[in-house]
């Protein structure tokens, strides 16, 4: 097979790659700014307390856990950043673990497109598409993680409430909510009881929870209560209101969904017409596509087609993303 049809495919490839990925997203989003004044109101919580970051704290304990030599590859640069996304994501491996599974797929998809196509571009394309596989799944299996968090955090919220109002203290109502919901809320709240079990204060192990699960309605939650434990208002009451806000916010989301299912299946439509039209064409005309290819206005062609529906993914993406 020529080098231009191997040039081609891995243009194909990665196209229909990229417009998944682009449409793969939740149809809503936490809100871009109610997220950044939940930060900064918790930035200044941690300053005020002049206390160290509770994300510095955690990557502490973590690197202490390690061995010298895994010590010395989880501080490499970026390292801190990826094992905070394993973390989210639920899963155990460590940071420059999943570096050495990336960098392993990349050089095997290098491989098999050099000597399936025989051509360097599509090597070129196989080590990236390799090397992008595992961050990509980590991604998805956070995002995953996290709406099902949002969807268990009313239930959360309603328990530690009503575990106040019978008299229990608020690290009992955390040790109640690792105790009777599923997982994954159950882990965390389990280790932030944890953290204060083992000798941190509440303020402590609520921004740890806030680092490890930085959503929105996480973010309001653990705002709600420290402001509520500082100023002495009745955290009861701020817990019934705010466990009826998840659950409005949670419904609307659902509704829009359903609202907007008609265009995410327009969208997935369009996304899969190049990939089944090349392998509708190569099986019944296989001399036509290279006629195009080995044409330099052909390749020209083929190359503004993957920039224009790379744009008509993020668009498509715009469109489709909600934010409340």
């Amino acid at each position: 097979m020529s080098a231009g049809v191997g040039v081609f495919i891995a243009l194909v490839a990665a196209a229909v790659f990229m417009l998944m990925q682009g449409l793969v997203v939740p149809t809503f989003g936490d809100h871009a700014r109610a997220r950044r004044q939940l930060k900064r109101r918790l930035s200044r919580i941690e300053t005020d307390l002049g206390e160290q970051p509770a994300s510095s704290v955690l990557r502490d304990k973590y690197l202490r856990s390690l061995s010298p030599l895994q010590r010395e590859l989880e501080s490499l640069p970026m390292m801190e950043s990826l094992a905070q996304l394993i973390e989210q994501s639920g899963g155990t491996m460590l940071a420059h673990q999943l570096v050495i599974v990336a960098l392993l797929l990349g050089a095997g998809g290098a491989v098999a497109g050099g000597l399936l196509l025989g051509s360097a571009s599509a090597a070129l394309g196989g080590a990236l598409l390799g090397t992008a596989l595992p961050f990509l799944k980590l991604r998805h299996n956070r995002n995953r993680r996290f709406a099902k968090l949002e969807e268990q955090l009313p239930d959360a919220v309603d328990m530690i409430r009503r575990a106040l109002r019978a008299g229990h203290p608020f690290s009992a109502a955390l040790k109640l909510v690792s105790e009777d919901l599923e997982q994954p809320i159950a882990k965390e709240f389990e280790l932030a009881f944890g953290d204060i079990n083992y000798g941190n204060d509440v303020r402590r192990a609520l921004l740890g929870l806030v680092t490890r699960v930085p959503s929105v309605t996480m973010m309001a939650f653990v705002t709600a209560v420290l402001l509520a434990r500082e100023t002495g208002g009745n955290l009861a009451e701020i817990l019934e209101q705010i466990a009826r806000v998840v659950r409005g916010r949670f419904k609307f989301f659902r509704k829009v969904r359903t609202l907007s299912a008609e265009g995410r299946m327009s969208a997935w439509v369009l996304a899969l017409v190049p990939l089944v039209l090349f392998a509708a064409i190569s099986l019944t005309q296989p001399n036509y596509l290279p006629t195009l290819v080995h044409d330099p206005l052909g390749r020209k062609l083929i190359m503004g087609a993957v920039g224009l529906a790379f744009v008509g993914t993020l668009w498509i993406r715009k469109l489709l993303r909600i934010e409340v």
